[in-house]
């Protein structure tokens, strides 16, 4: 049962020199990746460990058995050596993850869970049944191995519980103009989609919506959403922000295909429509959103996406 308008379980904020959790529950990861993800979060102060099967390769294209892997993951939560879980990369296989979720265990030891892409829907499963808020960002073997590949004002902002403000800088710019507000929300447009008709299906209704994705063509955005609208999921929402949507572009076609297809796709939607902010899937500098926590979004000629609340404790 979802728990909407009930107050947020806020984990405790992330100090420096903080144990870090590293976590494989869906793809693995390349061994190059990781140290050098470890060795960042190192430089950074903080004192990151390696699950037990978070190195696993197998079977198929999954880091370790759907046991392993849950395995894993409830150890991160319940070590109270570490004030965070960081997952290593998305890619497949945590779906199989959301039947064996111990609720009480995330319950008893909330902390950030730093994830996006395949996680989306363990991150948001959290999110609607307990009130974890969830931190859409920059992942230790897709994003700290490179030496752009972190957004580091907001990645400090989201772990401190500081407010902060998000704009063209971040690659955001309008792509219908207008002011929302809400709690924001979102994730992995492909994992949104896949979850319908599921029991882990995300609770967009009234929310701030965030949408990104990777590689999959204008059409199939297009199809997607068409999905989201037709299954009732847009309703109530008071805005839509979309990724950067890297490689979301069709070979030989004009660069303003996808906007159309957005603007097309969404026909009838009358909240504003931003783009282009660099969170999940990016070129660079991974932005980090905290999905639960009140937003608001101003799309114009200076378009700016502000975080008004912590997402942990002070």
């Amino acid at each position: 049962m979802a728990l909407e308008g009930i107050e947020l379980l806020k984990p405790p904020a992330v100090p420096e020199g903080a144990g870090i959790s590293i976590v494989a529950p869906a793809s693995h990861a390349q061994l190059e990746r990781v140290e050098k993800g470890i060795a960042a979060l190192r430089g950074l102060g903080f004192v990151p460990a390696l699950g037990s099967n978070t190195l696993h390769r197998g079977p198929l294209y999954f880091a370790g058995t759907s046991e392993q892997r849950i395995g894993d993951l409830h150890a991160a939560f319940a070590d109270e050596g570490s004030a965070a879980v960081m997952c290593t990369r998305g890619g497949y296989g945590s779906n199989y993850l959301l039947e064996a979720l111990n609720l009480n265990l995330f319950r008893k030891h909330p902390k950030p869970f730093f994830a996006y892409s395949d996680l989306t829907g363990v991150q948001l499963h959290l999110l609607d049944e307990l009130r974890i808020p969830a931190f859409h960002g920059p992942m230790a073997a897709a994003d700290f191995y490179l030496e752009d590949g972190v957004h580091m004002e907001s990645f400090r902002a989201a772990i401190a519980g500081k407010p902060y403000r998000l704009g063209a800088a971040e690659g955001l710019r309008s792509l219908r103009a207008g002011k929302a507000s809400g709690t924001l929300y979102g994730g992995c447009l492909s994992i949104l989609v896949s979850l319908l008709g599921t029991a882990w299906e995300p609770n967009m209704g009234g929310k701030l919506l965030f949408i990104e994705d990777v590689g999959v063509k204008p059409y199939q955005i297009d199809r997607m959403l068409w999905q989201l609208r037709m299954a009732g999921k847009l309703v109530g929402v008071s805005g839509i922000i979309f990724g950067e949507m890297f490689d979301c572009a069709s070979q030989g076609a004009p660069p303003a295909l996808l906007d159309r297809a957005i603007l097309s796709a969404l026909e009838g939607f009358e909240g504003p429509i931003a783009i282009g902010l660099r969170s999940g899937h990016v070129s660079r500098q991974n932005v980090m959103l905290t999905f639960g926590v009140q937003a608001e979004l101003s799309a114009g000629e200076e378009s700016e996406l502000r975080l008004l609340e912590a997402a942990v404790i002070e």
